[in-house]
């Protein structure tokens, strides 16, 4: 029995002092415990644009990086008219009817940010009859060089690939290329939801020359295009916020911070290592969403988004290494393999961030969830999902 007792005493002191040892060395921490970001597709039913705040709410360490959708979607409108504003009512009437037509590239009519940016442009130039849904448009007006105009929306239509993806840049210059000809002269402007489909649009062989085009993103090559006179304008959503965003919250949370100091911490204020984000991000708690701002992008300051431009304000950390394990919808989408991630690796680094990307292919959310594994090696994750619904079939990966 005195043999039992001592055998019992003595392991009583062994798992104690394993314990210890656990709890000192750092306890396994559990996937469904991890911080975990979506960015860039907000968790959201596809039709009503609702945000899935099952997701948002998955743990208490989940949140969402964007930009401001209905913001933006009013930057592009206000960059629209003022063009028109300024413009010579000659030159812009291409037909000289009174009536100014337009044709219009939309992303994905179940995406929030496309929604959002469809609806800006219809209330700017007075087509917006409650829905951006193609083909629900009604008669509009806008005012050119002093002179009032009827508008008339031509064709607006989602661009969709022949492989089922959207924001489709091939589709756009397809596109283009039969409004050109379907409609001749009646075309006065065209407007995109993004910029790889406004690019895609010029080249259509049969583009109408001079003809005003606006994009949205301020991708490197539409920056050049504005430059060189080929593109009208853009919108800035500001990427290099938003990537670093991204990341800060993960290194936020994965330092242990919590309340304000999650959106605050390397955001809106210096962090312990001394990083701020020099755009203005705003946090909207009832989402949980830190939203960049966006700013209006012509030839009058093109050269202020030039390529290769970083946040001076963002520099190299001590932080202790971490791994993220970071999920890419589409590696053919234009925006974010051409500044989005370029500014996920730049930052990363920066911030102590061991990045694993996975990318999809922008049609089957299991191009990227079949990637979405080993969870257990990493420290935190950053999801972009093909389907903006697609938030629990990542959650549910997680809850082992």
């Amino acid at each position: 029995m005195k043999k039992i007792i001592a055998s019992l005493v003595a392991l009583t002191v062994v798992a104690g002092t394993f314990m210890a040892c656990s709890a000192k060395g750092g306890a396994k921490v559990l996937n469904k415990d991890k911080p975990l970001v979506f960015f860039n597709r907000q968790p959201s039913d596809p039709q009503s644009g609702k945000i899935d705040m099952d997701s948002m709410n998955w743990n208490s360490q989940t949140y969402y990086v964007g930009f401001d959708a209905a913001g933006g979607g009013a930057v592009q409108g206000k960059l629209i008219t003022e063009f028109l504003a300024s413009a010579d009512p000659a030159k812009i009437d291409r037909n000289g009817d009174g009536t100014l037509g337009y044709v219009l590239c939309i992303g994905d009519v179940g995406h929030n940010d496309s929604k959002a940016r469809t609806e800006g442009i219809r209330k700017a130039l007075g087509t917006w009859d409650g829905s951006t849904d193609p083909g629900k448009v009604k008669e509009g007006a806008v005012t050119v060089g002093g002179k009032k105009f009827k508008v008339v929306e031509l064709e607006g239509k989602a661009m969709t690939g022949t492989d089922g993806s959207t924001w489709n840049a091939n589709a756009a210059t397809e596109a283009m290329g039969g409004w050109a000809t379907k409609f001749g002269t009646q075309i006065d402007i065209v407007v995109s939801n993004n910029d790889g489909m406004a690019m895609g649009c010029l080249q259509a062989s049969n583009y109408p020359a001079g003809v005003p085009i606006f994009g949205y993103d301020a991708n490197a090559d539409a920056i050049e295009a504005i430059g060189a006179g080929k593109l009208t304008g853009t919108v800035s959503q500001n990427v290099d916020a938003q990537a670093t965003a991204t990341l800060q919250v993960l290194r936020n949370l994965l330092d242990g911070l919590t309340g304000e100091d999650v959106v605050t911490s390397g955001i809106t204020k210096a962090d312990k290592y001394g990083n701020k984000i020099s755009a203005a991000v705003d946090y909207v708690a009832s989402t949980k969403a830190l939203l960049a701002q966006n700013t209006g992008v012509n030839a009058s300051n093109w050269q202020a988004y030039t390529a290769g431009k970083r946040d001076p304000l963002v520099k190299q950390s001590n932080a202790p290494e971490k791994k993220v394990l970071l999920t890419i919808y589409n590696s053919a989408d234009n925006f974010l393999s051409s500044s989005y991630l370029p500014a996920l690796n730049y930052y990363a680094p920066l911030l102590g961030l061991k990045l694993t990307v996975v990318q999809g292919d922008g049609q089957n959310e299991s191009s990227c969830l079949d990637k979405f594994t080993n969870l257990g090696n990493y420290d935190a994750f950053a999801i972009n999902m093909v389907k903006t619904n697609s938030g629990r079939d990542y959650t549910d990966k997680l809850k082992y």
